[in-house]
């Protein structure tokens, strides 16, 4: 079979013009009784398997003449070339992508039809035999196709591709088609979520179920989403998050618990935000806070040898070592160790007061907070952006912690952590308050806070307070950011780079 010199390129046509021809075509089709949507070929290979199956085997071998092994493959044409009585395409499944062979010689009247119907974007199946070119590249000598779907909407033009950040956002779905690399981060997704699912069904947690519409405000200092039902007339709340639920779990005696979640916080898109996100929540009988450290650095070092290869991965140019043990520091001591005040400062309010003024921050904002709310306060401020390397803060205050279980030594701390990689929080865990007249006064606080006008406050859980006296176990619980875990785990600089469908603006 001769390759020849690819014919000269027709001139190019705008968008419109392009779709109205392919109409024509879709019609030209019905006309001749065809079904431009057909729905009668079933492949039994896809690219990755047929590239497999001829792995190694030497050219003389794969076209021996007589009777070769004839493969059936489906996907979308992503290249054509026209040359005369002969074509070369690029054919992309979900696998990948593999060059397609079309010639006169072996499809006889059939060359006609793909000559004329068969255009870039369409979805086709294909059946055929290897075949390898003149400069060495595995192909797939075609015999037969089936135009399977008829595409209308042009594709982006090849050597420039979908670069532009919210159309691949908007419509994802073009992303997919044409960026491989888009494809792979949801691919790895799957397989990170699967891990962390394996590990904790292996750890002999349940995975459970609970509600995403709830009619209180819990489980985290954040501004809900309301909606309402019309049956009950009742004003309910997308959740915030799982906790109280799966708590509740725990006082009804069924262990070691977890949830893959999608929570919903009405609060501001940036790159690591978006309104709809997915957490993983687990609860853990008679475990602290210190057993969670553990597990933790277990699961995701091992997770990021089982995705990348290794412990050491590159973030966006910078290496992150997921190797445990990683490091672990007090509030007071992050905030020393990274210079934003002296370890005197750090031990009284008018000292942190100094710091933060030092620092820049408002005078007006700064001074009507409390001593450990202005220690969260710098610690959010001056020191997040420095926690590059796998990072355990700990001894958080009970002021900002409304549903962690109180320090026995130091009752104005608890027992909490929060660990950081890549200069943002990824998960946040503590020993578990399961005192319910502590836990009322802690609901009672925040309510107090909601009436002074802070909108992230949690309302009183009467219910939950009720289930408390009945008795839970103690336990330690933890929810660890999947989105954000993803993106560190395929180098992605934003958490829309890894939610297939992220929250925009509407299209105009």
């Amino acid at each position: 079979m001769s390759e020849q010199k690819p014919a000269a390129l027709p001139p190019q046509l705008d968008e419109n013009e392009v779709i109205q021809r392919k109409k024509e075509k879709i019609q030209a089709l019905r006309d001749l009784g065809r079904n431009p949507y057909d729905n009668t070929f079933r492949p039994d290979t896809q690219v990755a398997a047929f590239r497999a199956a001829c792995d190694g085997i030497p050219k003389e071998e794969l076209e021996k003449p007589g009777k070769p092994q004839r493969f059936a493959l489906a996907g979308r044409v992503m290249a054509l070339r026209m040359m005369g009585k002969l074509a070369f395409g690029h054919l992309k499944d979900e696998t990948g992508r593999l060059q397609v062979v079309f010639t006169k010689e072996y499809l006889g009247e059939g060359f006609d039809f793909f000559k004329k119907f068969v255009d870039i974007g369409d979805i086709v199946g294909v059946t055929g035999e290897a075949y390898v070119t003149k400069t060495g590249e595995l192909s797939l000598l075609i015999y037969s196709v089936h135009l399977l779907t008829k595409n209308v909407r042009p594709l982006p033009e090849k050597f420039h591709g979908l670069t532009d950040k919210e159309t691949r956002y908007r419509q994802r779905y073009l992303d997919l088609i044409m960026n491989d690399e888009s494809l792979e981060v949801f691919k790895k997704r799957v397989k990170i979520v699967n891990f962390v699912r394996d590990w904790m069904n292996r750890a002999d947690f349940l995975e459970v179920e609970t509600p995403m519409m709830h009619p209180l405000v819990s489980g985290a200092a954040a501004r809900p989403f309301v909606t309402h039902h019309n049956t009950l007339d009742m004003q309910l709340y997308m959740r915030i998050a799982p906790e109280c639920y799966l708590k509740r779990l725990l006082v009804g005696g069924m262990g070691k618990v977890y949830e893959i979640n999608r929570n919903f916080r009405n609060e501001g898109i940036s790159i690591k935000h978006n309104p709809e996100f997915t957490m993983m929540e687990f609860y853990w009988p008679y475990a602290t806070y210190t057993d969670l450290m553990s597990f933790t650095e277990e699961m995701i070092s091992s997770l990021a040898v089982a995705v990348t290869g290794g412990t050491k991965v590159t973030y966006q140019g910078r290496e992150i070592e997921f190797a445990a043990p990683w490091k672990r520091l007090t509030i007071e001591e992050s905030l020393v160790e990274h210079g934003v005040c002296t370890a005197d400062e750090a031990k009284t309010r008018d000292g942190l007061i100094a710091a933060a003024l030092r620092h820049g921050m408002d005078k007006d904002h700064i001074g009507k907070m409390s001593y450990h709310k202005l220690l969260v306060e710098l610690f959010e401020e001056k020191v997040e952006e420095h926690l590059w390397q796998p990072t355990f803060i700990t001894r958080y205050p009970t002021e900002v912690s409304p549903l962690a279980r109180r320090n026995d030594a130091e009752p104005d701390y608890t027992d909490r952590f929060e660990f950081f990689i890549a200069c943002r929080e990824i998960g946040n865990a503590f020993s578990e308050q399961n005192d319910p007249q502590s836990q009322y006064e802690a609901f009672a606080k925040q309510v107090e806070e909601k009436k002074k006008g802070n909108a992230e406050a949690v309302d009183m859980d009467t219910d939950y307070i009720r289930a408390l006296e009945y008795g839970m176990p103690p336990a330690g619980g933890e929810g660890i950011g999947i989105d954000r875990l993803v993106m560190l785990l395929t180098d992605a600089p934003s958490i829309r780079d890894v939610i297939l469908f992220p929250l925009l603006r509407s299209e105009q």
